[in-house]
Protein backbone atom coordinates (compact mmCIF):
# COMPACT_ATOMS: atom_id res chain seq x y z
CA UNK A 1 0.00 0.00 0.00
CA UNK A 2 1.65 2.99 -0.98
CA UNK A 3 2.24 5.53 2.10
CA UNK A 4 1.45 9.27 0.41
CA UNK A 5 3.20 11.03 4.07
CA UNK A 6 6.37 13.00 3.44
CA UNK A 7 9.47 11.36 3.97
CA UNK A 8 10.14 13.69 6.75
CA UNK A 9 6.90 12.26 8.80
CA UNK A 10 7.61 8.94 7.53
CA UNK A 11 11.08 8.79 9.92
CA UNK A 12 11.30 7.76 13.06
CA UNK A 13 12.15 10.57 14.83
CA UNK A 14 12.67 9.26 18.50
CA UNK A 15 14.76 6.20 17.81
CA UNK A 16 16.86 8.75 15.10
CA UNK A 17 17.67 10.99 18.16
CA UNK A 18 18.45 8.56 20.76
CA UNK A 19 21.43 6.97 18.38
CA UNK A 20 22.74 10.29 18.18
CA UNK A 21 22.38 11.33 21.65
CA UNK A 22 23.88 8.16 22.94
CA UNK A 23 26.73 7.87 21.00
CA UNK A 24 27.72 11.37 21.84
CA UNK A 25 28.58 10.46 25.47
CA UNK A 26 31.61 7.97 24.28
CA UNK A 27 32.54 10.07 21.50
CA UNK A 28 32.79 13.04 24.30
CA UNK A 29 34.50 10.88 26.27
CA UNK A 30 36.73 9.81 23.29
CA UNK A 31 37.85 13.90 22.70
CA UNK A 32 38.09 14.87 26.79
CA UNK A 33 40.57 12.33 27.34
CA UNK A 34 44.43 12.79 27.44
CA UNK A 35 45.61 11.37 23.90
CA UNK A 36 48.09 9.16 25.63
CA UNK A 37 44.93 7.71 27.97
CA UNK A 38 43.27 6.67 25.21
CA UNK A 39 42.49 2.92 25.32
CA UNK A 40 40.56 0.43 23.61
CA UNK A 41 38.93 -0.92 26.09
CA UNK A 42 37.76 2.62 27.97
CA UNK A 43 36.25 3.05 24.80
CA UNK A 44 34.61 -0.38 24.68
CA UNK A 45 33.15 0.75 28.56
CA UNK A 46 31.78 3.99 27.06
CA UNK A 47 30.07 2.29 24.39
CA UNK A 48 29.26 -0.07 27.07
CA UNK A 49 27.40 2.65 29.20
CA UNK A 50 26.08 3.91 25.61
CA UNK A 51 24.34 0.70 24.16
CA UNK A 52 22.55 0.06 27.95
CA UNK A 53 21.27 3.93 27.76
CA UNK A 54 19.37 2.93 24.58
CA UNK A 55 17.95 0.00 26.34
CA UNK A 56 17.01 1.41 29.57
CA UNK A 57 15.65 4.72 28.08
CA UNK A 58 13.72 2.60 25.02
CA UNK A 59 12.32 0.59 27.86
CA UNK A 60 11.18 3.27 30.07
CA UNK A 61 9.72 5.04 26.94
CA UNK A 62 7.60 2.24 26.28
CA UNK A 63 6.19 2.25 29.80
CA UNK A 64 6.10 6.01 29.98
CA UNK A 65 3.60 5.84 26.43
CA UNK A 66 1.44 2.93 28.27
CA UNK A 67 0.69 5.22 31.23
CA UNK A 68 0.52 8.12 29.21
CA UNK A 69 -2.09 6.53 26.78
CA UNK A 70 -4.16 5.33 29.57
CA UNK A 71 -4.68 8.61 30.87
CA UNK A 72 -2.49 8.24 33.77
CA UNK A 73 -1.11 11.64 34.68
CA UNK A 74 2.71 11.56 35.60
CA UNK A 75 3.68 14.56 37.71
CA UNK A 76 7.44 15.98 38.88
CA UNK A 77 7.40 13.61 41.53
CA UNK A 78 7.03 10.35 39.95
CA UNK A 79 9.31 11.59 37.26
CA UNK A 80 12.22 12.78 40.08
CA UNK A 81 11.55 9.48 41.35
CA UNK A 82 12.03 7.55 37.88
CA UNK A 83 15.52 10.15 37.15
CA UNK A 84 16.90 8.05 40.90
CA UNK A 85 15.93 4.78 39.76
CA UNK A 86 17.13 5.27 36.27
CA UNK A 87 20.11 6.39 37.60
CA UNK A 88 20.63 3.47 39.76
CA UNK A 89 19.69 0.87 36.99
CA UNK A 90 22.45 2.68 35.18
CA UNK A 91 24.89 2.59 37.13
CA UNK A 92 24.88 -1.16 37.91
CA UNK A 93 24.55 -1.93 34.30
CA UNK A 94 28.22 0.27 34.12
CA UNK A 95 29.48 -1.20 37.44
CA UNK A 96 28.91 -4.49 35.49
CA UNK A 97 31.12 -3.47 32.46
CA UNK A 98 34.22 -2.39 34.64
CA UNK A 99 33.94 -5.86 35.92
CA UNK A 100 33.79 -7.75 32.75
CA UNK A 101 35.82 -5.33 30.73
CA UNK A 102 38.40 -4.46 33.34
CA UNK A 103 39.70 -1.53 31.30
CA UNK A 104 43.86 -0.69 32.21
CA UNK A 105 44.26 2.18 34.39
CA UNK A 106 41.03 1.14 36.36
CA UNK A 107 40.70 0.15 39.93
CA UNK A 108 37.07 -1.25 41.09
CA UNK A 109 38.29 -1.31 44.66
CA UNK A 110 36.01 0.54 47.12
CA UNK A 111 33.49 2.67 46.32
CA UNK A 112 34.67 6.09 46.52
CA UNK A 113 33.30 5.93 42.72
CA UNK A 114 29.80 5.50 43.48
CA UNK A 115 29.04 9.21 44.06
CA UNK A 116 29.90 10.33 41.41
CA UNK A 117 28.74 7.71 39.24
CA UNK A 118 25.63 8.09 40.40
CA UNK A 119 24.94 12.27 40.38
CA UNK A 120 26.46 11.74 36.53
CA UNK A 121 23.61 9.03 35.61
CA UNK A 122 21.07 11.05 37.62
CA UNK A 123 21.91 14.35 35.36
CA UNK A 124 21.80 12.43 32.30
CA UNK A 125 18.86 10.71 33.01
CA UNK A 126 17.36 14.06 34.32
CA UNK A 127 18.60 16.07 30.82
CA UNK A 128 16.51 12.80 29.13
CA UNK A 129 13.22 13.28 30.69
CA UNK A 130 13.15 17.00 30.59
CA UNK A 131 13.75 16.65 26.80
CA UNK A 132 11.30 13.75 26.30
CA UNK A 133 8.83 15.26 28.03
CA UNK A 134 8.82 18.47 26.79
CA UNK A 135 8.82 17.08 23.34
CA UNK A 136 5.34 15.20 24.03
CA UNK A 137 4.25 18.54 25.16
CA UNK A 138 4.74 20.17 22.40
CA UNK A 139 3.29 17.27 20.25
CA UNK A 140 0.13 17.25 22.49
CA UNK A 141 -0.27 20.82 21.82
CA UNK A 142 0.10 20.74 18.06
CA UNK A 143 -2.64 17.45 18.01
CA UNK A 144 -4.83 19.48 19.96
CA UNK A 145 -4.36 22.56 17.98
CA UNK A 146 -5.17 20.01 14.99
CA UNK A 147 -7.85 18.58 16.49
CA UNK A 148 -9.61 22.08 16.76
CA UNK A 149 -8.68 23.23 13.34
CA UNK A 150 -10.84 19.58 11.82
CA UNK A 151 -13.69 20.43 14.35
CA UNK A 152 -13.86 24.30 13.16
CA UNK A 153 -13.34 22.97 9.82
CA UNK A 154 -16.51 20.08 10.22
CA UNK A 155 -18.63 22.70 12.18
CA UNK A 156 -18.34 25.42 8.99
CA UNK A 157 -19.28 22.42 6.76
CA UNK A 158 -22.24 21.44 8.82
CA UNK A 159 -23.25 25.24 8.82
CA UNK A 160 -23.12 25.63 5.36
CA UNK A 161 -24.57 22.67 4.34
CA UNK A 162 -27.82 23.45 6.74
CA UNK A 163 -27.99 27.65 4.95
CA UNK A 164 -27.83 25.67 1.75
CA UNK A 165 -30.76 23.05 2.47
CA UNK A 166 -32.84 26.27 3.69
CA UNK A 167 -32.24 27.49 0.32
CA UNK A 168 -33.88 24.70 -1.78
CA UNK A 169 -36.83 23.88 -0.41
CA UNK A 170 -37.68 27.91 -0.36
CA UNK A 171 -36.79 28.01 -4.02
CA UNK A 172 -38.24 24.42 -5.01
CA UNK A 173 -42.22 24.75 -3.10
CA UNK A 174 -42.26 28.63 -5.15
CA UNK A 175 -41.44 27.14 -8.08
CA UNK A 176 -44.24 24.20 -7.55
CA UNK A 177 -47.00 26.68 -6.63
CA UNK A 178 -46.18 28.38 -10.01
CA UNK A 179 -46.88 25.06 -11.91
CA UNK A 180 -49.87 24.53 -10.42
CA UNK A 181 -51.04 28.27 -11.09
CA UNK A 182 -50.84 27.14 -15.06
CA UNK A 183 -51.55 23.49 -15.02
CA UNK A 184 -54.99 24.06 -15.41
CA UNK A 185 -54.53 27.40 -17.71
CA UNK A 186 -52.03 26.31 -19.82
CA UNK A 187 -50.74 22.91 -19.72
CA UNK A 188 -47.93 23.28 -22.84
CA UNK A 189 -46.71 25.93 -20.77
CA UNK A 190 -46.69 24.26 -17.09
CA UNK A 191 -45.01 21.42 -19.38
CA UNK A 192 -42.07 23.73 -20.53
CA UNK A 193 -42.01 25.05 -16.59
CA UNK A 194 -41.31 21.83 -15.57
CA UNK A 195 -38.93 20.62 -17.93
CA UNK A 196 -37.09 24.05 -16.76
CA UNK A 197 -37.45 23.52 -13.13
CA UNK A 198 -36.08 19.93 -13.63
CA UNK A 199 -32.56 21.64 -14.54
CA UNK A 200 -32.50 23.87 -11.96
CA UNK A 201 -33.39 20.82 -9.63
CA UNK A 202 -30.61 19.34 -11.29
CA UNK A 203 -28.06 22.03 -10.89
CA UNK A 204 -29.24 22.31 -7.16
CA UNK A 205 -28.61 18.48 -5.92
CA UNK A 206 -25.30 18.42 -7.83
CA UNK A 207 -24.17 22.01 -6.22
CA UNK A 208 -25.23 20.95 -2.87
CA UNK A 209 -22.00 19.33 -2.34
CA UNK A 210 -19.31 21.91 -2.84
CA UNK A 211 -18.93 25.06 -1.02
CA UNK A 212 -18.43 27.29 -4.28
CA UNK A 213 -19.56 26.67 -8.09
CA UNK A 214 -17.87 28.56 -11.12
CA UNK A 215 -20.70 32.24 -12.00
CA UNK A 216 -20.90 30.55 -15.52
CA UNK A 217 -23.09 27.30 -13.19
CA UNK A 218 -24.70 29.51 -11.38
CA UNK A 219 -25.93 32.11 -14.59
CA UNK A 220 -27.23 28.97 -15.82
CA UNK A 221 -29.19 27.95 -13.76
CA UNK A 222 -30.52 31.64 -13.17
CA UNK A 223 -31.48 30.99 -16.64
CA UNK A 224 -33.44 28.70 -16.03
CA UNK A 225 -35.41 29.81 -13.09
CA UNK A 226 -36.48 32.93 -15.42
CA UNK A 227 -37.09 30.81 -17.69
CA UNK A 228 -39.84 29.65 -15.47
CA UNK A 229 -41.04 32.39 -14.49
CA UNK A 230 -41.02 34.05 -17.80
CA UNK A 231 -43.95 31.30 -18.72
CA UNK A 232 -45.60 32.72 -15.45
CA UNK A 233 -45.60 36.51 -16.02
CA UNK A 234 -45.27 36.83 -19.56
CA UNK A 235 -44.49 40.77 -20.67
CA UNK A 236 -44.60 41.71 -17.14
CA UNK A 237 -41.17 40.08 -16.77
CA UNK A 238 -38.35 41.82 -18.55
CA UNK A 239 -34.85 40.19 -18.16
CA UNK A 240 -31.18 41.84 -18.91
CA UNK A 241 -28.02 39.70 -18.50
CA UNK A 242 -24.58 40.92 -18.72
CA UNK A 243 -21.67 38.76 -17.80
CA UNK A 244 -18.55 40.88 -18.41
CA UNK A 245 -15.26 38.41 -20.41
CA UNK A 246 -13.44 36.02 -18.20
CA UNK A 247 -15.50 35.99 -15.39
CA UNK A 248 -17.09 32.43 -16.04
CA UNK A 249 -14.63 30.92 -13.52
CA UNK A 250 -15.12 33.02 -10.70
CA UNK A 251 -16.48 31.56 -7.32
CA UNK A 252 -19.33 32.21 -5.56
CA UNK A 253 -20.93 29.87 -3.26
CA UNK A 254 -24.33 27.60 -5.13
CA UNK A 255 -27.73 28.82 -5.12
CA UNK A 256 -26.49 32.16 -4.04
CA UNK A 257 -27.49 34.62 -7.37
CA UNK A 258 -30.99 32.31 -7.64
CA UNK A 259 -32.00 33.44 -3.56
CA UNK A 260 -31.09 37.51 -5.11
CA UNK A 261 -32.87 36.60 -8.33
CA UNK A 262 -35.87 35.16 -6.88
CA UNK A 263 -36.14 37.98 -4.13
CA UNK A 264 -36.10 40.51 -7.16
CA UNK A 265 -38.70 38.50 -9.31
CA UNK A 266 -41.11 38.03 -6.12
CA UNK A 267 -40.84 42.47 -4.84
CA UNK A 268 -40.29 43.84 -8.40
CA UNK A 269 -42.25 41.54 -10.85
CA UNK A 270 -44.99 40.00 -9.20
CA UNK A 271 -45.69 43.28 -6.44
CA UNK A 272 -46.38 45.25 -9.57
CA UNK A 273 -49.13 45.24 -11.95
CA UNK A 274 -46.92 46.41 -14.68
CA UNK A 275 -44.12 44.42 -13.88
CA UNK A 276 -40.92 45.29 -13.29
CA UNK A 277 -37.35 44.47 -15.34
CA UNK A 278 -34.38 42.66 -13.70
CA UNK A 279 -30.98 43.41 -14.84
CA UNK A 280 -27.84 41.20 -14.09
CA UNK A 281 -25.08 42.74 -14.47
CA UNK A 282 -21.41 41.02 -13.65
CA UNK A 283 -17.85 43.11 -14.09
CA UNK A 284 -14.37 43.33 -13.33
CA UNK A 285 -13.27 46.02 -10.86
CA UNK A 286 -10.05 48.02 -10.92
CA UNK A 287 -8.55 46.00 -8.36
CA UNK A 288 -8.69 43.08 -9.68
CA UNK A 289 -12.22 41.74 -7.80
CA UNK A 290 -15.77 41.06 -9.68
CA UNK A 291 -18.68 43.48 -9.17
CA UNK A 292 -21.97 41.51 -9.05
CA UNK A 293 -25.66 43.33 -9.61
CA UNK A 294 -29.22 41.97 -9.36
CA UNK A 295 -31.37 45.05 -9.82
CA UNK A 296 -35.25 45.36 -10.26
CA UNK A 297 -37.66 48.43 -10.26
CA UNK A 298 -39.60 49.03 -6.95
CA UNK A 299 -38.85 49.91 -3.55
CA UNK A 300 -37.28 47.32 -0.63
CA UNK A 301 -40.23 46.15 1.12
CA UNK A 302 -40.15 47.36 5.04
CA UNK A 303 -41.83 44.17 6.22
CA UNK A 304 -40.37 41.31 3.54
CA UNK A 305 -39.47 39.02 6.59
CA UNK A 306 -38.62 36.16 3.58
CA UNK A 307 -36.41 38.61 1.79
CA UNK A 308 -34.60 39.62 4.74
CA UNK A 309 -33.95 35.69 5.37
CA UNK A 310 -32.94 34.91 2.12
CA UNK A 311 -30.22 37.98 2.62
CA UNK A 312 -29.01 36.79 6.06
CA UNK A 313 -28.94 33.03 4.30
CA UNK A 314 -26.81 34.56 1.33
CA UNK A 315 -24.65 36.84 3.33
CA UNK A 316 -23.90 34.07 5.90
CA UNK A 317 -22.86 30.94 2.99
CA UNK A 318 -20.53 33.78 1.57
CA UNK A 319 -19.07 34.70 4.86
CA UNK A 320 -18.41 30.52 5.48
CA UNK A 321 -17.44 30.24 1.49
CA UNK A 322 -15.25 33.09 0.79
CA UNK A 323 -14.83 35.05 4.36
CA UNK A 324 -13.55 38.60 4.49
CA UNK A 325 -13.36 38.67 0.63
CA UNK A 326 -17.35 38.69 0.06
CA UNK A 327 -19.62 41.45 1.06
CA UNK A 328 -23.64 41.80 0.15
CA UNK A 329 -24.96 44.88 0.20
CA UNK A 330 -29.07 45.51 -0.73
CA UNK A 331 -29.67 49.80 -1.65
CA UNK A 332 -32.40 51.36 -3.40
CA UNK A 333 -31.93 54.63 -5.26
CA UNK A 334 -34.04 55.96 -8.20
CA UNK A 335 -37.02 53.51 -8.52
CA UNK A 336 -34.30 50.73 -8.29
CA UNK A 337 -33.60 47.97 -5.79
CA UNK A 338 -30.06 46.79 -6.15
CA UNK A 339 -28.12 43.61 -4.36
CA UNK A 340 -24.75 43.63 -4.96
CA UNK A 341 -22.24 41.31 -4.62
CA UNK A 342 -18.70 42.32 -4.14
CA UNK A 343 -15.92 39.81 -4.30
CA UNK A 344 -12.34 41.18 -3.70
CA UNK A 345 -10.37 38.81 -4.57
CA UNK A 346 -11.58 36.38 -7.74
CA UNK A 347 -11.86 32.99 -6.34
Amino acid sequence: MRNDRPLLARLNWFWMFQLAGWSTLPLLMWFMQPIGQRDARMMAIAWWGAAFGLLISGVWRHLLKRRISSGERIGWEKMALAVLVLGVIHTAAQTLGYAVIRPMGITTKGLYWLPGALMYWWGVYLVWNVFYMAVQSLRRANHAEAQALRLEVAAKDAELRALQAQVNPHFFFNSMNSVRALIYEDPEAAAQMIDQLASVMRYALQSGHHDTVPLSAEIEAVQAYLAIEKIRFEERMRVSVDIGAGLEQVRIPPMALQTLVENAVKYGVEASATGSEIRIHAQRMDNGGVHIEIANMGVIAPFANSTKVGLMNTRKRLALSLGENAQLDLSEHSGWVRATLTITEAA
